[in-house]
């Protein structure tokens, strides 16, 4: 029974809870290049290959992988912020070869802060190009249904309210004894950096299993 929710816990693919949040500002997308033909799109917690460039709204380039630092395309995992929001949001649905064009607002990029060369409550331009979709190792949508208080990190009480969830919704009557040795279990292989906390980046992602 332990390795049943264990094996589910990690692979399973909930639907998250979006109610009850604000609105946020939202992404202009246009859509530059379609392959005719596409045999996945990308979604949240999908791991993407891309190339891209970034101008600020005057057209200035601030950043473009093809032609800067090492001219490689960059890995990332989408919607666990890896990125920022503005590509979280803007890179969903995509096909391997899409190329997409993303006017960014500042609250969905890097805000009142900025960071590094971006300048506070800059609007940037992306051009993007997906060159490769693999499936993430990690649900995203689980980690959304276990973070209760949305902070993008698992305690270990939200770990255990989840077992115990999980086994009433199966039929099974709850058993702290052995919820907790469960958790601690789960804690011994996730928790990377032994914070007591499991990261959506150490659920969701794994480098040895690109």
């Amino acid at each position: 029974m332990l390795l049943a929710v264990l094996s589910w816990l990690c692979a399973s693919l909930l639907v998250a809870v979006g109610a009850g949040k604000l609105p946020e500002a939202e992404v202009q997308i246009e859509v530059l290049h379609k392959p005719f033909l596409c045999h996945r799109k990308s979604k949240y917690g999908d791991i993407l290959l891309v190339h891209h460039d970034g101008h600020f709204e005057n057209g200035t380039v601030f950043h473009s992988s093809r032609n800067e630092g090492d001219k490689q395309a960059v890995w990332f995992t989408l919607g666990i912020r890896e990125a920022i929001k503005g590509w979280d949001k803007g890179l969903q649905d995509m096909c391997s070869g899409e190329k997409r064009k993303l006017v960014v607002p500042p609250a969905l990029a890097y805000g009142k802060e900025g960071r590094g060369k971006i300048p506070p409550e800059s609007t940037l331009t992306f051009f993007i190009e997906v060159l490769e979709i693999r499936n993430g190792p990690r649900s995203h949508e689980s980690f959304q249904e276990m973070d209760l208080n949305d902070d993008w990190r698992l305690s270990k009480q939200e770990v255990k309210t989840y077992l115990r969830k999980e086994f009433e919704r199966h039929g099974y009557p709850p058993n702290d004894t052995l919820h907790e040795n469960m958790m601690e279990d789960i804690f011994s292989k996730e928790d990377e950096n032994k914070d007591s906390f499991i990261s959506s980046r150490e659920f969701t992602y794994r480098h040895d299993e690109l």
